[in-house]
């Protein structure tokens, strides 16, 4: 097509409109308008029509492209002569190119080369089998192919073209699959991340070879001087760029707004690199891809130009390339059984090197048979990358149109069946079977280790939840406190949102890891805590939407059998000392592990414990007051803050609201009398234990309150505005205590928890709302998650007012 087109006059920009007599699809500007939107249309549709099948976008993309090519909607000639005319194709393919160029620099982003130094022994020798095994067999396939559907093709690159597309593993697709799967934070996630990390950087260099040999030069001297000049551009990026990225960085501080002229500077840097690249007879993308691998990926600068670049990028003209690709590419040339024959020979020797030669490394690096296999499954994923090469070596004439197709088929097919495959394999949940014995801090074996699973937001909640871990700390139990923090971070539908790849890429490891350590404010807060107390601290990442993030926080609760799971209030409190909406989605997310988890939770609602910094453990000193009305919720509430009181510097206040008779209005009576009659003797046994702990202990102060009505309640509970910390069940098993909830702001927190965060109840203490896990929950407990309430917003300006 295009060589036609060199034939045909030039489009005009613009038409003068139908009124003047002009049609808008012989114009560029209104035609290319078209294109997009009937490209945008299509592959969104077959996005949503796939979502179920958990397939990622490209797959979309990619089968979006081939339907509106000469495959299926090109063969109306009249539409396909219409729509995409020849002429048209030049336009379209240097705006998808242009789009190719800057989403290669992006993908340059995603790559950490600090990460590639650190990659194990086994991450590393999984990559190079999964490299070399398919590369030979792909150069085995191409003697086939060269003696049937491409005979006359330059045999040299035409062997390292097939060799390399064979041997792809697409790194930005993997790492969508695996966010989707929920396994970016397993180890079979780290180990595929760093596999494929090395597999992309070694796909670069292959394929730069391999366009450098496929150039149409007189002489054999004319490649070996592509490739001598594509490596000194290397060469050199890698002297000059660091230095000013680093410059530009070190001006680009966390917080603030980015320099608009060095985002303009970094991309006119990325268009000079790739005309470069150009000018020496490597592709254009190289060089981008090159700028985008040297920038520092630390900072406010990486996440600015991700921020500026990306939605245009990913969201418009990246589909824009697919249909290009998709346009050139014609299922209809494979015919015959030949040439099926030949589709399914490249399918198995793609399939058959990619997975076999990591299962075995795999094993041989004693990693189990069905994590071995579904590594081999997901490093068999390719995507964007692969159709990169394969128009590359196209447009170099070393494929044909049949083997362009045949290559493409095998492309889509064997991303299609990575999820399917990966989620009847592997079941992380059956595969650690363990036994889940502590899921309350409620026990009878109090001296056994406690295990924490703590999340948080951002910064803002790490000091109030350090100096939570230290009042946890206890006397030094069996196994002593272990805290597996994890950091909630969304994963959105935007492709580069995988840079947060590089921060789950060293879960399991210390968060003090040395060389990652310099910038983060996480990493030297934990680091100071670790020190100086002692306790263990594990770290670990949710990336996922915020629709399913629960599942990631219960799921990983329940690998590493905690006792219970903290979660940040979804609000954080304001200057004038209201609380403020930080994100609704945390809500959803709150409510949905309450009903979800598989232990005790705890939700926290901070007014700044302990002050902006972690206290040391001979400087604290707290004052933790525990309401008690009765029930599960209360339980755990008290024995947290038993376990507490075990602190030197923590002083527990245990108030226990017993319903006085004398007190009780005459309209009450009978719901008391009714209430008493299914009294559960659980609390009497859990307060006479209590009991004998709080003689032995002078760190704890018991003291029970007649009530009578809610306002006694109310009333009692101000005089401890004092406290430092109140602990206290959610869903208090007492009649009078219901009366709280029938305007409640947060039906999550409870009655009480509503009480203690209004701007009625003037304190400066922080609170812990306790759910004690109970297999399923019933009756208020389920319904307060369910039911209907006043929204944030409307509940924060009811609040602004009556400051007022």
């Amino acid at each position: 097509m295009a060589s036609n087109a060199t034939c045909l006059p030039p489009m005009k920009a613009t038409s003068n409109g139908v009124f003047q007599g002009d049609n808008p699809l012989h114009h560029a500007l209104p035609l290319l308008i078209i294109q997009i939107c009937i490209v945008l249309a299509l592959t969104r549709l077959l996005a949503f029509l796939l979502r179920p099948l958990r397939q990622p976008r490209v797959i979309a993309e990619i089968v979006g492209g081939v339907l509106l090519g000469p495959s299926a909607l090109g063969r109306n000639h009249k539409y396909l002569h219409a729509i995409f005319p020849p002429r048209s194709l030049t336009v379209l393919d240097t705006l998808a190119n242009l789009g190719l160029l800057f989403f290669l620099f992006l993908v340059g982003l995603e790559l950490d080369p600090k990460s590639l130094r650190q990659t194990g022994k086994k991450a590393l020798s999984i990559a190079l089998a999964g490299i070399s095994l398919p590369f030979g067999l792909g150069v085995g396939a191409s003697f086939v192919l060269r003696a049937t559907i491409s005979q006359g093709v330059s045999q040299g690159p035409f062997l390292i073209f097939m060799g390399v597309a064979l041997s792809i593993t697409a790194f930005p697709v993997l790492a969508r699959i695996l966010a989707e799967l929920k396994l970016l934070t397993t180890n079979v996630g780290r180990i595929a991340m760093s596999a494929a990390a090395v597999n992309d950087v070694a796909a670069w260099i292959l394929l730069a070879l391999a366009v450098a040999l496929s150039g149409t030069g007189r002489s054999p001297l004319v490649s070996l001087w592509v490739f001598l000049c594509g490596f000194g551009f290397i060469l050199s990026c890698m002297i000059v760029c660091p230095f000013v990225f680093k410059w530009i960085a070190r001006r680009c501080p966390e917080g603030e707004p980015v320099d608009e002229i060095y985002i303009c500077a970094t991309l006119g840097a990325v268009l000079a690199a790739g005309l470069v690249t150009d000018i020496i007879g490597i592709h254009a993308l190289f060089g981008a891809f090159v700028i985008g691998v040297l920038v520092p990926k630390e900072g406010a600068f990486a996440g600015a130009l991700v921020e500026k670049v990306e939605d245009i990028v990913s969201g418009l003209f990246l589909p824009l390339y697919f249909v290009s690709s998709g346009l050139k590419t014609n299922v209809a040339t494979i015919q015959g059984a030949q040439s099926w024959g030949l589709l399914a020979l490249v399918i198995f020797t793609a399939c058959f090197g990619k997975i076999f030669g990591t299962v075995l490394v795999s094993l041989c690096c004693k990693v189990r048979f069905r994590e071995a296999l579904t590594l081999g499954f997901l490093m068999n994923t390719k995507g964007l990358v692969e159709l990169i090469v394969l128009n590359i070596g196209k447009d170099r004439g070393v494929l044909n149109d049949q083997t362009f197709a045949i290559m493409v088929l095998m492309a889509l097919f064997t991303t299609f069946i990575t999820t399917p495959v990966v989620v009847a394999i592997y079941k992380p949940a059956e595969m650690a079977k363990l036994e889940y014995k502590y899921r309350t801090i409620q026990r009878k074996e109090p001296d056994t280790q406690l295990r924490m699973f703590i999340c948080f937001h951002s910064t803002r909640n790490i000091p109030t939840l350090i100096n939570l871990m230290e009042v946890s700390r206890g006397t030094g139990k069996k196994g002593g406190l272990r805290i597996y923090a994890m950091h909630l971070m969304e994963l959105s539908e935007r492709s580069s949102a995988i840079l947060m790849v590089h921060k789950a890429r060293n879960n399991g490891l210390p968060f003090w890891n040395k060389v990652n350590s310099d910038t983060n404010q996480v990493v030297v807060a934990f680091d100071a805590f670790h020190h100086l107390s002692q306790v263990s601290i594990r770290p670990t990442t949710a990336i996922s939407p915020f629709s399913s993030m629960h599942e990631d926080i219960c799921t990983s609760a329940e690998r590493k059998m905690a006792a219970i799971i903290i979660l940040p209030f979804h609000k954080h409190q304001r200057v004038d000392g209201h609380f403020e909406t930080t994100r609704a989605d945390f809500r959803h997310v709150n409510r949905r592990v309450l009903e979800h988890a598989p232990c005790s939770v705890g939700i926290l609602v901070d007014r700044g414990l302990g002050g902006p910094s972690h206290i040391s453990a001979s400087n604290v000193n707290y004052t933790v007051t525990a309401f008690f009305f009765g029930g599960h919720d209360d339980r755990e509430a008290l024995s947290y803050g038993a376990l507490m009181a075990e602190h030197t510097g923590i002083r527990l206040n245990a108030v226990r609201f017993i319903v006085d008779s004398k007190l009780i209005p005459d309209s009450l009576t009978l719901d008391v009398k009714d209430e008493s009659a299914v009294e559960d003797t659980s609390d009497e046994e859990f307060l006479a234990e209590f009991k004998q702990r709080v003689s032995a202990d002078g760190s704890i102060k018991y003291e029970e309150v007649g009530v009578g009505s809610d306002a006694d309640i109310v009333g009692t509970i101000f005089k401890y505005n004092r406290s430092n910390l109140f602990i206290i069940g959610r869903m208090p098993e007492c009649r009078l205590v219901a009366a709280f909830d029938k305007k409640s702001e947060c039906p999550e927190l409870g009655p009480v928890g509503n009480l203690l965060i209004s701007p009625q109840f003037k304190t400066t203490a922080s609170v812990l709302v306790v759910q004690q896990y109970r297999g399923q929950l019933m009756g208020d407990s389920l319904a307060s998650l369910k039911e209907e309430n006043t929204s944030d917003t409307e509940a924060e300006e009811a609040a602004s007012q009556e400051s007022r």
